[in-house]
């Protein structure tokens, strides 16, 4: 129990998650600008920012977490990874991290749907 100078009192926080200190601002908002970006399908329409959660199978996120896998290490060894075969371009260490988070939780979430 917490009381506080004013003679309020609370629960105490201990055995509760902090989201606010497991999370960073700054790594979400990166993350929602890469989603962001990442909205506009091939054939120039905008899919809604959920679509995701509507089902992806688990051996898509993890062919796909696998490519960026390999760019991050590629950073983390300071090399340069190789261009997307489709569109000629380089990821950056930030986006290549970003998708590796998108894959991680829509298969987490994949996962959690099936319990």
């Amino acid at each position: 129990m917490e009381i506080f100078e004013t003679g309020a009192t609370r629960d105490s926080s201990d055995d509760k998650l902090d989201y606010e200190g497991f999370l960073s601002p700054a790594v979400l908002q990166r993350y929602a600008q890469y989603l962001h970006k990442h909205r506009t399908q091939a054939d120039g329409k905008q899919r809604d920012s959920d679509n995701w959660q509507k089902g992806i199978p688990r051996q898509k996120y993890m062919k796909s977490m696998w490519r960026h896998f390999m760019d991050t290490w590629f950073y983390h060894r300071e090399l340069v990874p190789s261009p997307d075969i489709r569109t000629g371009e380089t990821s950056t260490q930030e986006e290549a991290l970003c998708a590796l988070i998108f894959n991680a939780s829509g298969y987490l979430f994949e996962l959690l749907k099936g319990k």
